[in-house]
C-alpha cells in the first residue's frame, strides 16, 4: 500500500491505520469504541436537550455547557465514519480532500472547545466576583457572540495551515497512523518543504490554546482571591463548589491535548500503540466524561437526565 513514487496532494489516496498489532482483534475492539462514541453521544445530546427544555437552565452557566455538548458531539462525531470503517474491515482508503475536511472538523472542534472552557471560566469569574452584574453581562445575545467567535476564530485560524498541504507532494508512504486524519500525521509523509506548517501549528498551539489557558488561570487567580475573602467555610465551599466541574472539564481536555502533541512532536520513534492510544483518548475521552462530570456535580443536570431516562423508560413500557 506504501508507493515510492511522488504524487501530489489532490490525487494521493492515503490508507489508515487501525490499532497495529492487533489487526484480527479490530471486530472486538470496536464494540468498547462503539459504546464509548453512544454514551458521549447519548450524554452531550441529553444534555442538549435539557438545557433547551428546562426554563430554569436558560442562564449563562448552562448556555456556555450546551456550547461545551454541542463542540464535544462535533468532535465525536468527526472521525468515526473512518475509525469503523477501519476497524470493521469496510476500507482502509481515504482521498485527500476528504482527509483534509476531516482533519478541518477535528481540530476545528478541539480549538473551540478550548475557547468555550474559557467562556466558562470567565463566566465563573463574573458569577463570583461581581454576582449584582452577572446577569447584565451576559445577556443571551453575548453568549451567542461569544458561541459564534470561537467557532470562527478557530475555523479561520486553520485554514492557512491545511490549505498549504494541497501544493505538497508525498513521495514517502501514504499509510496515516491513526484511523482518521490528523494534520501532524500528514504532514511527516510530504516530501516537500514542511516548515511553515511546523511552525504555523505551534504558533495555533501557543496562540490558541496558550491563550485559552492562560486566561482561564487569570480567571481562577481572581476567583480563588475573591473565595479567601468570603468569611464563612461554607460560603468558600459552596463558591469553589460551583467551579469543580469546570476545572474537571479543563483537565479532560488539556491532559490529552498536551500529551497528543507532545507524542507527536518530540516521541515520533516510540511505539505506535503509543500514538494510537493517546490520539484516541484526545478525541474519545472529553466527550464521555464532560456529561458524566456534569451530571454528578451539577443537581439540575442530573435531575434533568434522570427524569429523560425515567421518561423514556415509562415510554418504551407503555409502547
Amino acid at each position: 500500500m506504501a508507493t515510492s513514487n511522488a504524487s501530489s496532494a489532490l490525487s494521493s489516496t492515503f490508507y489508515l491505520t487501525g490499532i497495529p498489532g492487533y489487526e484480527e482483534f479490530h471486530h472486538w475492539i470496536s464494540i468498547p469504541f462503539c459504546l464509548l462514541y453512544l454514551v458521549g453521544v447519548m450524554g452531550n445530546c441529553g444534555i442538549l436537550h435539557i438545557v433547551r427544555t428546562d426554563p430554569r437552565l436558560h442562564e449563562p452557566m448552562y448556555y456556555f455547557l450546551a456550547m461545551l455538548s454541542l463542540t464535544d458531539v462535533g468532535m465525536s462525531l468527526s472521525p468515526v465514519i473512518t475509525l469503523f470503517r477501519v476497524l470493521w474491515s469496510i476500507s482502509r482508503e481515504i482521498q485527500f480532500n476528504v482527509c483534509v475536511v476531516q482533519m478541518f472538523l477535528i481540530h476545528t472542534f478541539s480549538f473551540t472547545e478550548s475557547s468555550v472552557l474559557l467562556a466558562m471560566a470567565l463566566d465563573r469569574y463574573v458569577a463570583i466576583c461581581h454576582p449584582l452584574r452577572y446577569a447584565t453581562i451576559f445577556t443571551p445575545t453575548l453568549i451567542a457572540k461569544i458561541g459564534i467567535a470561537a467557532l470562527l476564530r478557530s475555523a479561520i485560524a486553520l485554514i492557512p495551515i491545511l490549505a498549504r498541504l494541497a501544493f505538497f507532494t508525498f513521495c514517502h508512504s501514504h499509510v496515516l497512523s491513526h484511523s482518521y486524519c490528523l494534520h501532524q500525521d500528514m504532514i511527516r509523509l510530504a516530501c516537500a518543504d514542511t516548515k511553515f506548517n511546523v511552525i504555523y501549528g505551534l504558533i495555533l498551539i501557543f496562540v490558541l490554546w496558550g491563550l485559552d489557558s492562560l486566561g482561564i488561570l487569570v480567571s481562577y487567580a481572581f476567583i480563588l482571591h475573591a473565595v479567601l475573602k468570603i468569611a464563612s467555610r461554607e460560603g468558600r465551599l459552596k463558591a469553589l463548589n460551583t467551579c469543580a466541574s469546570h476545572i474537571c472539564a479543563v483537565l479532560i481536555l488539556y491532559v490529552p491535548m498536551i500529551g497528543l502533541s507532545i507524542v507527536h512532536r518530540f516521541a515520533k520513534h516510540s511505539s505506535p500503540l503509543i500514538h494510537v492510544f493517546m490520539a484516541h483518548i484526545y478525541l474519545m475521552v472529553p466527550p464521555v466524561l464532560n456529561p458524566v462530570i456534569y451530571s454528578v456535580k451539577t443537581e439540575q443536570i442530573r435531575q434533568g437526565l434522570l427524569h429523560l431516562l425515567l421518561h423514556s423508560k415509562i415510554s418504551s413500557v407503555v409502547v
